[in-house]
């Protein structure tokens, strides 16, 4: 979509089909049409997603979940890849392909919410185990749900409402799970700390909703911690304690740093509060709703590149408002602010 190079995209699509043939095959062993793991042996990790600690994946009385176990963002990633496989078909001149993918995607969505969401949390379950039982834990999974544009718009204002709460927003950053649930420590790899990465997914989901208040919150958050780090480089993780006046961020003492989608994270942070688009076939380069945190008065983008063509840009901070300035362009290019409310 950066590049409109349709040859790639014609030289990668035999893999693509196979990807989307492991996902209704392989990915789901008891057909019940969501991706789901389970370790082949005890050598294996007990847990396949991002959360991938022994302990990561539970029941709200602090039970393990046992047998297929089906993640609640692996569902929204599923949906992701398909409506961009669609997207892909369609390009390719695939038109029923296409067609048959982003129907497959919605009964996804539809199927997601009856098994997923739970009323009595206002948020989605973690995971399904194998008996099909919901996870009943507030975690951040269900932020990055809000990534994939896969949940219902009422439910997501709700989730992210949940998400800049006390018991999960810290000051520093979202929790990998709630305070209070059962397994919550925020000493822990996974079940209570935060990481970077995560809250930068949350953050581009906020924005796919239109909730640029949030993410300018959780900005501020992330680049705070980062002033107290080495280098100010954010690590892989740290410790999920509330922040507190006089005194920074507690380090996780062996995390990662530098880590490849920690250091990512501020870039997909700019990316979300600029509300970002690239559309190769139009040649256009769209800031949708853009807003920049209270922080940040002034930033200038260089060789922001679209295809064969780039622009340089300044985007100043006016309130809540933003102004719009080319410095350069190379190339056929245009650039615009899009305000939908």
């Amino acid at each position: 979509e950066r590049t409109g190079d349709d040859e790639t995209l014609a030289e990668l699509w035999p893999s693509i089909e196979a990807a989307l043939r492991w996902i209704d095959g392989a990915g789901d062993p008891d057909r019940d049409g969501f991706v789901e793991y389970r370790r082949a042996s005890e050598q294996g990790l007990a847990n396949q997603g991002w959360k991938d600690s022994y302990d990561a994946i539970f029941h709200a009385d602090g039970r393990l979940a046992e047998g297929y176990i089906a993640l609640a963002e692996v569902q929204g990633y599923v949906f992701a890849g398909k409506r961009l496989a669609a997207r892909c078909a369609f390009r390719l001149g695939k038109c029923d392909v296409a067609d048959k993918l982003e129907a497959e995607a919605l009964r996804l969505a539809e199927r997601f919410e009856e098994a997923f969401w739970c009323d009595e949390l206002g948020t989605y379950a973690l995971a399904l185990d194998g008996a099909k039982q919901p996870c009943r834990v507030r975690t951040s999974n269900a932020g990055q749900l809000l990534f994939s544009g896969m949940v219902r718009e009422d439910r997501a204002r709700k989730v992210a409402a949940d998400l800049m709460r006390p018991h999960f927003f810290t000051g520093w950053g979202i929790r990998t799970v709630a305070r209070g649930e059962a397994r919550y420590n925020p000493m822990s790899y996974h079940d209570g700390s935060i990481w970077p990465h995560d809250n930068a997914l949350i953050a581009l989901g906020f924005a796919r909703y239109g909730l640029k208040h949030s993410v300018a919150h959780l900005f501020k958050a992330l680049f705070d911690a980062a002033t107290y780090m080495d280098l100010r480089r954010l690590p892989e993780l740290f410790c999920g304690f509330r922040r507190e006046k006089g005194r920074g961020p507690t380090l996780y003492p062996v995390a990662c740093a530098p880590q490849a989608w920690a250091s990512a994270t501020p870039f997909t942070l700019l990316e979300a509060a600029l509300g970002l688009e690239f559309d190769a076939r139009r040649g256009e380069i769209r800031l949708r709703n853009p807003r920049l945190p209270a922080f940040l008065n002034e930033l200038v983008l260089r060789e922001l590149q679209l295809g064969p063509s780039s622009v340089d840009l300044r985007v100043s901070r006016h309130g809540d408002e933003v102004s719009l300035e080319v410095l350069r362009t190379r190339g056929r290019i245009q650039v615009s602010i899009v305000l939908a409310h």
